[in-house]
């Protein structure tokens, strides 16, 4: 399906769509200005539909049994406050004011158009990235994934219904990743380039953005647990085991390896031992559909499998659909998925050469330690390249305010222009 103009439209006029598109959006650009309150608005009007249940139906159909819950977690950072915060916090001005300076004023407006290659991982991240481009005021052309079911088409549809000034702004198309040439033309309009997704996305894009357009990459990064301290710690660490389950490893902040402060195999022996019942514990209570027990299974038997035929290296601690395995090196890789997780000793004087062969694809440490030690170990991460350090029952909640792989992506997805008046004092 398409999305243009407000309506959805079938992929049979992809064609049409596409050769009127550049006409459509430069008519836009002329004549149209989208302010944030028009988009914070509309979204609050929308959050408030769901908050009175009137969008359940839809959740259930799109997002499965657990979409609900999962709409729970992001649906404070959809309220006027927090959308407020997030404007003022990213641009620190607002968009379209002026700022005088020495030679006249500087004027923050949109980069212009966005092209946005969005990944299948997370339910919904077409319509964030999209939402964070009508904030800034951008037209947005939004690829889907291809395990996209809907639901982003569902929420552009009711964003549009409930404020029909931002349908100018708002573009959606199903199109293979094979299809180069419809991807070509949609890159060829646009100022900037967002994508999220592993390398493969990343180098795709880059070969289909023309010169000149600004590349934004949101890439896979790998994120861990740091355990400097865990006996007397069962609160944080079922915490860590239910933020294992929930996410399954399949976020960005998912934590793929559990590290622990310490050089000796004993000790990692006893943690998996005594963490392993936390993890059945949480793998009991919040697979509550019949299929995501059957894929936490799934994912344990094959785990392992693996190990009785010696493919996989290191101790296995099978639980039920769920496994943790105690490796002797050091490195930070994925995990098995779905529950089964790797473990591994990593005293804190090998932590930052360790965590250096990772660069640029670091994001959160889940840090659990004595509160005295906090602050240095808080400080080596940093060092080490890590841009976000939480609790480890946090590593995938979202904060109002906060950055995204380091960086502010509004700050991104504008540009500033240097207005000069003439003057007596400054000749033409």
């Amino acid at each position: 399906m398409i999305f243009a103009n407000g309506r959805l439209l079938p992929d049979s006029q992809l064609s049409q769509v596409l050769e009127e598109l550049e006409e459509a959006v430069n008519e836009t650009r002329a004549c149209r200005t989208l302010e944030p309150e028009t988009v914070i608005s509309a979204l609050q009007a929308v959050g408030e539909r769901l908050d009175r249940g009137e969008l359940d139906p839809l959740i259930l159909r799109y997002a499965g049994p657990g979409g609900r819950r999962e709409v729970a977690h992001i649906r404070p950072l959809l309220r006027r406050e927090a959308l407020e915060y997030k404007l003022a916090m990213e641009l620190g001005i607002p968009l379209y004011s002026f700022q005088e300076r020495p030679f006249g004023r500087t004027q923050t407006v949109p980069l212009g158009t966005l092209f946005h290659v969005t990944a299948g991982n997370v339910d919904g991240l077409p319509a964030f990235s999209a939402v964070e481009g009508l904030l800034t005021g951008n037209i947005n052309l939004v690829k889907l994934p291809s395990g996209d079911q809907g639901l982003s088409l569902a929420v552009f549809q009711l964003l549009t219904e409930q404020e029909p000034r931002l349908a100018p702004f708002l573009y959606a198309f199903q199109i293979p990743s094979r299809d180069t040439a419809a991807l070509r033309r949609l890159a060829d309009l646009a100022d900037g380039a967002v994508v999220w997704g592993g390398d493969g996305a990343v180098t795709a894009l880059r070969q289909l953005a023309p010169p000149g357009c600004k590349l934004m990459e949101w890439g896979h990064r790998l994120s861990f647990a740091y355990l400097s301290r865990w006996e007397g710690e069962e609160d944080a660490l079922s915490a860590l085991a239910e933020h294992l389950i929930q996410t399954g490893g399949l976020l960005c902040s998912s934590c793929q390896v559990i590290f622990l402060d310490t050089d000796a195999l004993g000790e990692g022996e006893a943690f998996c031992r005594s963490f392993l019942p936390l993890l059945e514990r949480a793998a009991d209570r919040f697979r509550a559909a019949l299929g995501e027990k059957g894929e936490g299974s799934l994912y344990a038997w094959e785990t392992r499998l693996e190990h009785a035929a010696d493919r996989l290296p290191g101790t296995l601690f099978p639980g039920r659909g769920c496994s943790l395995t105690l490796r002797e090196d050091r490195e930070l890789e994925l995990s098995p998925l779905h529950g089964n997780v790797l473990v591994k000793c990593l005293p804190r004087k090998a932590l930052l050469p360790v965590l250096r062969r990772q660069k640029g694809r670091l994001q959160t440490a889940g840090l659990l330690c004595p509160a005295q030690d906090r602050p240095a170990l808080t400080q080596l991460l940093v060092r080490a390249g890590v841009t976000r350090i939480a609790p480890p029952g946090s590593m995938s909640r979202t904060l109002s305010g906060e950055g995204h792989d380091g960086e502010f992506p509004l700050r991104r997805y504008v540009r500033t222009v240097d207005i000069q008046e003439p003057s007596p004092d400054r000749p033409i």
